[in-house]
């Protein structure tokens, strides 16, 4: 499999298949919602966006990184998240990172959003598929991010190298710069459990693909076989 590990602002052609990693936190705290009830994420391109969506859809579940703010039900985090009810209920979420890189590649014919809670699911997709090259969109830091670049690489060995460990990349994930402004308190709307939600390998048995659905990218849940149970 040819892989490709890029920034947002290095995603210059449409590719055919897109990983969207963004471990600390977007993608753990979708993965959560999921697990909480909720039916799609509707992925919002700037906060006002995410807004409006919110005042049409009264019933809408609306988040956003940081500190709480008016208009918005929650913030990005699974240590908060993962209290909430959303039984069939849709989230509004917009992020710094991790919703920009999924609109950035948006047109491909495949779109994966991904952290550790699904790495094993998402690298079941792309095995399934048989993909010759995919794209792993490294959302943090300008694409520096080194827990997301860490979860990128495993996700694409586990594709081809089932016996592949994770523990290296875990511990890159937990000593990078992500990891310490979530535990110092940098970074604000911070439950104190967020990094090891955050790397907690295949909490989740499904991966997360987005689709263009009536303008909106929309992200959902789509359950995956393990390779022990295709054995």
């Amino acid at each position: 499999m040819d892989t490709r590990f890029l920034s947002i602002a290095e995603v210059a052609e449409v590719p055919s298949v897109a990983v969207v990693v963004d471990v600390m936190r977007a993608y753990t705290v979708a993965a959560w919602a999921f697990a909480r009830g909720a039916e799609k994420i509707v992925l919002a391109g700037s906060l006002d966006e995410a807004l409006a969506l919110k005042s049409r859809h009264p019933d809408w579940i609306a988040l956003k990184d940081g500190p709480p703010a008016a208009g918005f039900d929650a913030v990005n985090s699974p240590g908060l998240l993962r209290s909430l009810d959303l039984d069939g209920r849709t989230v509004v979420q917009k992020t710094t990172a991790g919703t920009v890189g999924a609109l950035a590649v948006k047109d491909a014919s495949l779109v994966l959003c991904a952290g550790f809670v699904v790495a094993e699911a998402t690298a079941g997709v792309l095995r399934a598929r048989g993909s010759e090259g995919v794209t792993f969109v490294v959302t943090g830091e300008d694409g520096q991010a080194d827990e997301d670049l860490a979860c990128a690489q495993y996700i694409a060995r586990r594709v081809t190298e089932t016996e592949t460990g994770a523990a290296e990349f875990l511990r890159r994930a937990d000593t990078s710069r992500a990891a310490a402004e979530l535990r110092e308190g940098v970074r604000k709307g911070v439950h104190p459990d967020d990094v090891a939600l955050c790397l907690e390998l295949d909490r989740f048995p499904f991966a997360m693909v987005a689709t263009v659905e009536d303008s909106l990218m929309v992200l959902r849940p789509v359950a995956v076989s393990s390779p022990t149970d295709e054995a």
